[in-house]
């Protein structure tokens, strides 16, 4: 695993300059209209141009799309019309912006960028993959499908991306991206950005880059190490919503949610269960006992978020917490770090989001006075943001399911497909249908497993041993 401790690549290169790349990357920029490069293009493209695996800390609106697409300019091979570099995403919205982003850099080139994603027809995605499309972009769901189907060979790959990859886990692509492992050469260049890297992300670094190294960026990163504070405007009268809302976007692997008094702890219990979420509560009530067994289930993996006020979370220690969430600044500027220090241990990076209202920004401000802390400011999740993110969940978790059939049982759901068609012609038989999709998506969402289990010490790339698979190619 690379160390969470490190600044700057081992061996590090320096920085460069827009003028110093080659012509063709040069040409790119300026199609692009970049007259210099961002910070984390100037630190990541000469290392990937010598081919170093990386781990990049970068925000979205960083540069970071540009910092792995225009070094494919000089590394792959343009008369080669087969899959050459893949770019992995979690959302088939960002698949689209990436694609758009490569056309304009990769224009007149010779390279053509294909988004892959699930929720839409195969037919124009298999047509890109004949023409020979060298770089693909896709989701790892909808890619893994075509895989298995044979429609898409990565046997010519060189290069490997993932692009904001604590998301992408956090759309529960883990086991999927694992299964995808088996399909790649021994021999690829991987990099790996995201905003965060917890521990859950440093894993899947692990697996599937060799031997990479962790870049941090000056005044646009968050040291691995530290707690990214965020500050999360919300009215007054939906903030529980908003806290609901944030849950199903963000959804971490597990969180603590703070509240300051055991009423407050109750109410937000009961809303976040109502809406189907795995969720316990930790307050003085509980006997010892109860509080045990709670304890046990945060520990163990099995609970996914816990509510608690402070003092009853006291002598809770979780390692690889990942969130706390603030439903309301603390009455005590000290106890914000005590609640913030629950995460980004154990060497990993970790957020603490803040919901506040416009009455309780001072009190924020006070914090932020105090303890020297610079609060990122981010936008609550909107009604949109949701239904577009777990439609894609659903979509992904879906096609696993279906993935998972045999010849027999996708024989036997054909008999259902008029019924299907006929859900989505009346308004009340099309709630029927999302009434199924609502259970369905609850019933694998929001249950919690334990943490994948720590990589085996290294046998070649991603530190895996080489297995046979049912495909009859090799798992590293």
């Amino acid at each position: 695993m690379p160390n969470p401790d490190a600044d700057e690549p081992k061996n590090s290169l320096p920085e460069t300059g827009l003028s110093s790349l080659s012509t063709k990357i040069q040409a790119a920029a300026k199609r692009a209209n970049w007259s210099e490069l961002s910070p984390v293009q100037a630190g990541a493209i000469p290392l990937l141009l010598a081919g170093r695996d990386l781990m990049v800390q970068a925000r979205t609106g960083s540069g970071k799309t540009g910092a792995f697409l225009l070094p494919m300019l000089e590394l792959l091979d343009t008369s080669h019309m087969q899959v050459q570099a893949l770019v992995l995403v979690p959302t088939r919205e960002l698949a689209v912006q990436v694609t758009k982003d490569a056309g304009v850099l990769f224009a007149g080139s010779g390279l053509e960028a294909l988004p892959v994603y699930g929720g839409v027809g195969y037919r124009p995605q298999i047509e890109g993959f004949k023409r020979g499309a060298q770089v693909v972009v896709g989701t790892p769901g909808r890619i893994l499908d075509h895989l298995l189907k044979r429609n898409l060979s990565l046997d010519t790959l060189k290069v490997l991306v993932f692009d904001e990859a604590d998301r992408m886990l956090s759309m529960g692509f883990y086991p999927d991206m694992l299964e995808l492992q088996s399909y790649l050469p021994k021999r690829i260049h991987g990099s790996m950005f995201s905003a965060t890297f917890p521990i859950n992300v440093q894993r899947l670094a692990q697996r599937f880059l060799q031997q990479p190294e962790f870049l941090s960026l000056s005044r646009d990163h968050v040291h691995v190490t530290d707690v990214e504070h965020i500050l999360m405007p919300v009215p007054r009268m939906d903030k529980d919503r908003a806290l609901v809302r944030l849950l199903e976007v963000d959804n971490p692997p597990q969180a603590l949610i703070f509240c300051n008094t055991k009423s407050r702890v109750n109410y937000v219990t009961a809303v976040l269960q109502r809406f189907g979420f795995n969720v316990a509560e930790l307050s003085s009530e509980l006997s010892q006992n109860s509080r045990e067994a709670v304890l046990a289930r945060l520990k163990d993996g099995s609970l996914q978020f816990l509510v608690a006020t402070d003092v009853a979370a006291r002598g809770i220690d979780v390692p690889e917490l990942s969130h706390v969430i603030l439903y309301e600044p603390p009455e005590d500027p000290e106890l914000y770090i005590h609640r913030a220090g629950r995460t980004g241990r154990a060497g990993a990076g970790g957020v603490a989001i803040s919901l506040i209202t416009s009455l309780e920004r001072r009190d924020l401000n006070k914090i932020a006075s105090i303890y020297q802390i610079e609060f990122i400011e981010r936008a609550a999740p909107s009604d949109e943001d949701v239904a577009t993110i777990v439609s894609e969940r659903l979509t992904a978790q879906l096609e696993a399911q279906l993935r998972s059939r045999d010849k027999l049982q996708v024989e036997r759901m054909q008999r259902f497909l008029p019924l299907a068609r006929q859900f989505a012609e009346t308004e009340e038989e099309l709630a029927l249908l999302a009434m199924l999709l609502d259970d369905s998506y609850h019933a694998v969402a929001h249950i919690a497993s334990p943490a994948p289990e720590k990589a085996q010490p290294s046998r070649g790339r991603g530190g895996l041993e080489r297995r046979s698979n049912r495909s009859g190619r090799r798992r590293r």
